[in-house]
């Protein structure tokens, strides 16, 4: 067997399983740090110290689909926002994360928000009392934060519908003294327009594509350091990193399935090994306006 320098010494133990048990470990979920991401985690947590005022401040993150928005939220969401009970016994849940309904919808929202506290509720209440029934169990849970992903589908909806839901959380914002992060496409600072108001109250955070430059490069390397193959590919070296890049396009989640695919195949052929020749022909992942045309 190779020198197992190119694996990070958490994954070196990966090495001595068969190619089967290397080609399910590609699949599993796990986090690579980089430095746009570090910044975004270190925003979200100064928003979560902030001291409670009048009118808090709040966040909209923006970027490309599949570009890596909601895996920073929820690695966000494993560093501070984990549930606990405190020392007096109360239930503590520091960050809530919803998810948008699907169309600009203020019941659709208090509705999301209440799943996550995993309690019951009734579906045909009045909207206003579902808003207090959120609002008595933040409080009741100490929650410091709400975020509230796929931001960008509150679009889809009347202009009445969007101002509805903008000044429910609005109101939610308010009345806990939390501040309020949204997280979607970059369609998703249209929401604010709704009104100047709402606008005044986010600030702008954009997760932009990748460039080709050392940033890339060194996420490259990071990224060999989890592919369980017997050899050094040297993804980071300019050549690789070409071809890599204008496959991708420079979107995170891209380039994870195209190195993921590139794996795959060098296990069970036996290489073991990602070339250019292996790059190339994964071609067939590059994106097309969002769609991926894949060959039977």
């Amino acid at each position: 067997m190779s020198e197992r320098h190119h694996i990070h010494p958490d994954f070196q133990h990966i090495l001595a399983l068969n190619g089967q048990e290397r080609i399910d470990f590609l699949d599993e979920p796990r986090w690579i740090g980089y430095n746009s991401a570090h910044r975004i985690i270190d925003s979200l947590q100064g928003l979560l110290n902030k001291p409670k005022r009048p009118r808090m401040p709040n966040l909209l993150l923006v970027g490309e689909p599949n570009n890596g928005k909601t895996t920073i939220v929820r690695r966000f969401m494993d560093l501070c926002g984990k549930g606990y009970v405190n020392e007096d016994a109360e239930p503590v849940k520091p960050v809530i994360l919803a998810e948008a309904p699907p169309s600009a919808d203020e019941k659709g929202l208090y509705i999301s928000i209440l799943e996550r506290f995993f309690t019951p509720y009734r579906a045909t209440d009045p909207s206003a009392k579902l808003r207090y029934q959120i609002i008595h169990l933040c409080r009741a849970c100490h929650v410091q934060m709400l975020v509230i992903d796929e931001f960008h589908s509150l679009l889809t909806g009347t202009p009445v519908k969007q101002r509805e839901v903008m000044n429910a959380i609005k109101l939610l914002c308010n009345e806990l003294a939390i501040p309020i992060v949204g997280v979607g496409t970059r369609e998703a600072v249209r929401v604010l327009h709704s009104d100047p108001q709402h606008a005044s109250r986010f600030d702008v955070l954009s997760l932009p594509v990748w460039q080709l430059n050392q940033d890339f490069q060194r996420l490259l390397a990071s990224f060999e350091q989890v592919l369980p193959l017997q050899k050094p590919s040297r993804l980071h070296q300019p050549e690789l990193a070409s071809v890599l890049h204008t496959i991708s396009g420079g979107n995170l989640g891209d380039l994870h399935r195209l190195l993921v695919e590139c794996a795959r195949e060098v296990i069970q052929s036996g290489s073991e090994q990602i070339t250019g020749d292996i790059i190339e022909s994964k071609s067939w992942l590059r994106p097309t306006k969002g769609i991926r045309e894949t060959v039977a």
